[in-house]
C-alpha cells in the first residue's frame, strides 16, 4: 500500500537535511532546527503544509541575506548529488518553495536560482507569483531557456507558464489570452526530449479549455510534422476529444458516420452499492465498406448533492475496425470511496460514446450503506 505522500518528510529527510545544513555552516543549531521542525502540531500537517513549515523554518535558519541563503541552498544540492541523490522526488518542493516564499522582490537572483534548483527539483510552482510580478520578463526568461541544455530547465519554460498547472495557482492573464504562451511552445515542440514535449501537450491541453479554436489552430499546422509531434498533439487535444469536439474529432479521422453502429447494450446490475462494480456489456460494429478508426467511450453521470447529474467520460479503446468487423466489449466501473469524490445515493446513468456521437443513457441506482 502506498503512504501518504506527506509521509515523504520524514524524519529521515530532516536528519539528512541538518546535517547537510550544518556542513554549509558550521554554526549550525542542528538540535534546534529539528526542534522547529517537528513542533506540537506536525502530524496534523497534510503535504503542502509540511512543505510551507520547513521553507519557513529554514528563513529563520539560513542567512538573512537571500543571495546568501541560496548558495547554502545551492551547496546542499551539490553535496547530495556527489552522494548520489538525484532529487525529483516530492520531498524536496521545500527548495523551490524557498525562492516563492523569500526571493519575490529579488527578480535577478531568484531566476538565477531557479534556473539551478529546477535541475534537482522543479520550480514549476515557484514561478507562478513572478509571473504575477513580472509577467513580461518572465515570458522572456521561458523563451531563453528553451534553448537551455539541460532538459529540465527547457521544460520548465513550458510547464511553468501553463494557465491551469494543477496544485498551482491559475495564470489569470494567460488564461484569458494565451498568445505569450505560444512562441515558447512553437520552440518545443521538436524538443529531443519526450518529458518537454509532454509538458507542452499539457500547456496545450490546459489552453483547450478557455480557447479550443486557439490550440485546433496550432495543432493542426503542428499534425504530420514527425510521429513525436504528433504523440504531442493528440495528447493536447485530449479533453477536446473527450468532450467531443467535432474539429478535434475530424483532425484524427474520428468522425462519425451511420456505418458506426452500438448493439446490444446492457447493464448487468440495475442497483449496486458503495464498493461494488457496475458491469456492463455491448457490441462495436463497423458496417462500412471501408476500415473505420472508432474511438470507443463510456460517460458515467454521477447524483450530486442538488439532485442533478454530472458527466464523466472514460476511455475504453481507439482503434481501426475493418469492414464488417463486431467486437464484443465487457466492462466493469469501480464504485470505491475515493478522496476526488463524493457519492450519492439514487439515480445515475451510463452511455456509449463512438466517435464523440452518445448513444441513449441506461439508468442504475447507487446506494450509499450508513
Amino acid at each position: 500500500m502506498a503512504i501518504p505522500l506527506k509521509e515523504y518528510f520524514s524524519t529521515e529527510l530532516y536528519d539528512r537535511l541538518a546535517e547537510s545544513l550544518s556542513r554549509q555552516l558550521p554554526d549550525f543549531p542542528k538540535q534546534a532546527f529539528l526542534n522547529s521542525i517537528f513542533s506540537e502540531d506536525w502530524k496534523n500537517l497534510e503535504l503542502k503544509e509540511r512543505s510551507r513549515h520547513t521553507t519557513i523554518i529554514l528563513g529563520n535558519y539560513l542567512p538573512d541575506v537571500y543571495k546568501d541563503a541560496i548558495e547554502v541552498l545551492k551547496g546542499m544540492i551539490q553535496e547530495w548529488r556527489d552522494r548520489g541523490i538525484e532529487g525529483h522526488s516530492i520531498e524536496y518542493m521545500f527548495l523551490p518553495e524557498f525562492i516563492e516564499v523569500f526571493g519575490l522582490e529579488q527578480y535577478e537572483q531568484s531566476v538565477l536560482a531557479m534556473e539551478e534548483i529546477t535541475q534537482f527539483f522543479s520550480c514549476e510552482f515557484a514561478v507562478r507569483p513572478f509571473f504575477i510580478r513580472y509577467q513580461k520578463d518572465m515570458c522572456r526568461q521561458m523563451s531563453e531557456w528553451t534553448t537551455h541544455p539541460n532538459h529540465h530547465v527547457r521544460r520548465l519554460a513550458s510547464e511553468g507558464i501553463r494557465p491551469r498547472l494543477p496544485w498551482a495557482m491559475a495564470l489569470p492573464a494567460f488564461k484569458e489570452d494565451p498568445s505569450p504562451i505560444l512562441p515558447i511552445l512553437e520552440q518545443l515542440k521538436n524538443d529531443p526530449s519526450e518529458y518537454v514535449r509532454r509538458s507542452v501537450a499539457n500547456n496545450l491541453n490546459d489552453i483547450s479549455k478557455d480557447h479550443p479554436e486557439v490550440v485546433l489552430e496550432v495543432c493542426t499546422r503542428w499534425k504530420g510534422l514527425s510521429p513525436e509531434t504528433d504523440k504531442l498533439v493528440k495528447h493536447a487535444c485530449r479533453t477536446l476529444l473527450k468532450a467531443g469536439n467535432p474539429a478535434a474529432l475530424a483532425l484524427f479521422g474520428l468522425g462519425y458516420n451511420a456505418g458506426i453502429q452500438l448493439q446490444d447494450l446492457q447493464l448487468e446490475q440495475s442497483s449496486i452499492q458503495l464498493g461494488e462494480y457496475l458491469h456492463f456489456t455491448c457490441t462495436v460494429s463497423n458496417q462500412n465498406p471501408h476500415p473505420q478508426i472508432i474511438r470507443l467511450e463510456y460517460a458515467i453521470y454521477y447524483q450530486k448533492a442538488n439532485g442533478s447529474l454530472s458527466r464523466k467520460v472514460f476511455k475504453i479503446s481507439e482503434k481501426e475496425y475493418a469492414p464488417q468487423d463486431s467486437i464484443r466489449i465487457e466492462r466493469r466501473q469501480h464504485f470505491k470511496r475515493i478522496s476526488t469524490r463524493r457519492y450519492h445515493s439514487g439515480l445515475h446513468q451510463l452511455s456509449i460514446i463512438l466517435n464523440g456521437k452518445e448513444f441513449p443513457r441506461h439508468d442504475f441506482e447507487l446506494h450509499i450503506l450508513p
